[in-house]
C-alpha cells in the first residue's frame, strides 16, 4: 500500500487509567476517503482511543500519526484543527446559543471565513429540514435535531477527516437513515470517516473495513468481507409452515451435524454452522437425515454469512 493512500496511523498505542489498560497494544490504519468502523461493545476503549486520535490524551506508549505526521508526538503536540472534524458521543451544545452563530462559530475555531461558513451552514441545514431553525435557540430543538446540528458542526469546515463518536445515539429510524446516507455522502465526496458505535448492523451498511476491540484490545481487523469469508460460519434461517418443531427435531440436528441450534420455537429455527460444513452438504443432511418423515412443512430457508454482530459474539465468547 503506498504511504500516500494512508491517512491516519495507530502503531502499538496503550493508555492505562490507575493501573487499568484502557487501550491494551493496538494498531491499525485508517485510508484516505474511506469509512472506517472502530467497534466494540461498551467499555472496551473506543472513546479513549477516539481522544488520543484527537490529542485530548497522550498515549503511555506507541505513536499516533496523520497524515504522515506524529499527533501525538509531533513538534507542536498539536492536531491540525482545520484537518479534522468531531462529533463526540456527549452532546456538548450550549442550550442558550443560536444555531446559526454555533455554527459559525465553531467553523471559526476550525479556521473557515464567516462567509463561507454562512454559505455552507445554509446548504446543510437545508439538507437536514433545519433551515427555519437557523436563528432559533438550540434548546427550542429536539435532541435528534440537536445532534443534527451537532453533526453539521464536525462536517462543516469540510475536514479530511471526521470522527463520528455515536452519531446514530437519539436518532429514530428514518433520521438514522438519513445519517447512512448522508455519510455515505462524505466518502463519496473525498471525506475519511472514521465511524465509532456499538449498533454493529447500521456500521456494517457502512464499512469496507472494521477495527473490533474488546477489552482495550484488538478482537478483529481488516475487510469486512474477508473476516467473514476467513471466519468460515455461515448462519442458516429455517421458517416452518405448520406443525412446528419438536425435541426429536432438536435430536436430530444435534446428532446429524455440529451446527449450534441459535433458536428453536414453532415458528423457526436459526443454527450456526460452522467453518467446516459446506452449506451444500448441510442441505443434503437436511433432507435425507433431518427432515425425513418428520411430520414439518419447511416454508423457507436461507443460509448466509453471519453479521458482524454475530461474529463478535461468537468471538468475545472464546477469549
Amino acid at each position: 500500500m503506498a504511504a500516500s493512500s494512508v491517512l491516519l496511523q495507530v502503531e502499538d498505542v496503550t493508555k492505562q487509567f490507575d493501573g487499568v489498560r484502557a487501550v491494551d497494544g493496538v494498531s491499525f490504519e485508517v485510508r484516505r476517503g474511506e469509512i472506517f468502523g472502530l467497534l466494540g461493545p461498551n467499555g472496551a476503549g473506543k472513546t479513549t482511543l477516539i481522544r488520543m486520535i484527537l490529542g485530548i490524551f497522550r498515549p503511555d506508549s506507541g505513536r499516533i500519526l496523520y497524515g504522515g505526521s506524529g499527533v501525538s508526538d509531533g513538534p507542536s503536540g498539536e492536531l491540525p484543527k482545520e484537518r479534522i472534524g468531531y462529533l463526540p458521543e456527549e452532546r456538548g451544545l450550549y442550550e442558550d446559543r443560536r444555531v446559526g452563530e454555533t455554527l459559525l462559530y465553531l467553523a471559526g475555531l476550525h479556521g473557515m471565513d464567516a462567509r463561507r461558513a454562512r454559505e455552507r451552514a445554509l446548504v446543510w441545514l437545508e439538507r437536514l429540514d433545519l433551515r427555519e431553525y437557523y436563528p432559533r435557540r438550540l434548546k427550542e430543538l429536539s435532541k435528534g435535531m440537536q445532534q443534527k446540528v451537532q453533526f453539521i458542526a464536525a462536517v462543516l469546515h469540510e475536514p479530511e477527516l471526521v470522527v463520528l463518536d455515536e452519531p446514530f445515539s437519539g436518532l429514530d429510524p428514518p433520521s438514522q437513515d438519513l445519517f447512512l446516507e448522508l455519510i455515505r455522502g462524505l466518502a463519496r465526496e473525498g471525506m475519511t470517516v472514521l465511524l465509532s458505535a456499538h449498533q454493529m448492523n447500521l456500521v456494517e451498511s457502512l464499512c469496507d473495513r472494521v477495527f473490533l476491540i474488546h477489552k482495550g484490545r484488538r478482537v478483529l481487523y481488516g475487510d469486512l468481507d474477508r473476516i467473514k469469508q476467513d471466519h468460515g460460519m455461515r448462519v442458516v434461517q429455517m421458517r416452518f409452515a405448520c406443525r412446528g418443531p419438536s425435541e426429536e427435531l432438536r435430536r436430530r440436528i444435534e446428532a446429524a451435524c455440529p451446527a449450534k441450534i441459535l433458536s428453536l420455537d414453532a415458528e423457526g429455527a436459526e443454527l450456526l454452522l460452522p467453518k467446516d460444513v459446506p452449506p451444500k452438504d448441510f442441505l443434503q443432511l437436511l433432507v435425507n437425515d433431518l427432515m425425513g418423515d418428520h411430520d414439518l412443512d419447511l416454508e423457507e430457508i436461507s443460509i448466509m454469512k453471519p453479521s458482524l454482530h454475530r461474529i463478535f459474539v461468537e468471538v468475545v465468547r472464546r477469549l
